[in-house]
């Protein structure tokens, strides 16, 4: 299954809200359609919507049909809708700087067909580094891999958060795949249950053994000595490691760190913002409120029940034992070797 999907002059998603009894797709043909699958979490996973978003920018540079020297404005306004989207992901901020920058160079071209050629081979190269980075993570991740052991993973950090292969999982897929005797735990992850719906079908697709556990179980589970690895992906990381992921993430690092559990995060460096000094500068998204009410359309609480619903939490970089990315394994102190990390060649 490919989160999204590029066809020409459409792009194919993968509705992950109906994962996993329904296999169906939505083909977006403008980029309020793109905007639209971003906020309803039809694409999500911090990588995904980055590809998606410039591909969102493809369409909306598809759709304008005015004179040239009016597509620039047009353009600023594309950028907005998508920046709208999910506040969080840094990623998504990422590609959108890439393919604006990629119009600027194209101010010499007079076609718009041309101009658009270019934007296209962008956004395919936002697609491509991110298969390439996704798949150096699992690679250098192998090495914090015990030969025999369990991994707890919460929420979904796998192919369908990125184009391919995944972030945590990739690591985890790079330590099944060479040989090594692992059993992952999958938290649900509530009130979306990405664990449950996500996590789980990949690593049952890959005969990867999996045990599904609630988000309230990890405690437990680490108190009888049945957690040996903690790896989770990350959606924003502050110049000095403090991590933003989905909402649950920072109870689980406390809780590594209580039972002597070493804890990693698995990103790749696009998710890495040094604008950000700590993670209280990390804006966090509250999702709706009939999120927590509901469970897929059947109520679960009082419909007039107060709500506070974030979709992620930070975790400070204290709890974190290292950074897994596609250049190599990040330990403290973040705030020194997260800089090298990012200015190396």
């Amino acid at each position: 299954m490919k989160s999204i999907e590029w066809l020409g002059n459409i792009l194919r998603i993968l509705d992950q809200t109906k994962l996993p009894r329904e296999t169906a797709y939505r083909d977006a043909k403008s980029y309020e359609e793109v905007a639209e699958a971003i906020e309803k979490m039809e694409v999500r996973g911090a990588p995904a919507i980055g590809a998606a978003v410039a591909y969102g920018y493809v369409l909306g540079a598809l759709e304008y049909n005015g004179p040239r020297q009016g597509l620039t404005d047009f353009m600023e306004t594309v950028q907005g809708r998508l920046a709208q989207t999910r506040p969080t992901a840094v990623n998504l901020f990422w590609a959108l700087r890439r393919m604006e920058d990629r119009l600027r160079d194209c101010w010499e071209i007079e076609d718009l067909d041309g101009v658009r050629k270019a934007l296209i081979e962008e956004a395919d190269r936002i697609a491509e580094d991110d298969r390439r980075m996704n798949r150096l993570i699992g690679e250098l991740g192998n090495e914090v891999v015990p030969e025999k052991g369990n991994i707890l993973t919460h929420c979904n950090a796998g192919a369908l958060a990125t184009v391919e292969y995944g972030t945590a999982l990739s690591v985890i897929r790079a330590a099944y795949s060479s040989g090594k005797s692992i059993h992952v735990y999958a938290d649900e992850t509530r009130p979306l249950l990405q664990g449950a719906r996500l996590t789980a079908l990949e690593l049952m697709n890959d005969k990867i053994p999996v045990t599904l556990i609630a988000d309230n179980m990890a405690g437990s589970l680490m108190q009888q000595g049945k957690v040996d690895l903690v790896i989770v992906g990350a959606d924003r990381i502050a110049a000095n490691g403090d991590t933003a992921n989905k909402i649950g993430t920072y109870s689980l690092a406390v809780l590594a760190q209580a039972h002597e559990v070493p804890f990693y995060v698995a990103a790749p460096t696009s998710t890495i913002d040094l604008k950000v000094a700590t993670g209280q500068e990390i804006p966090i998204e509250e999702r709706p409120a009939k999120e927590m009410r509901e469970c897929f359309g059947v109520p679960m609480a009082p419909e007039d029940v107060n709500v506070y619903n974030p979709a992620f939490d930070v975790t400070p970089a204290k709890y974190i034992t290292g950074i897994i990315t596609e250049k190599g394994i990040v330990t403290a102190p973040y705030s020194v070797n997260l800089l090298k990390l990012m200015v190396r060649s």
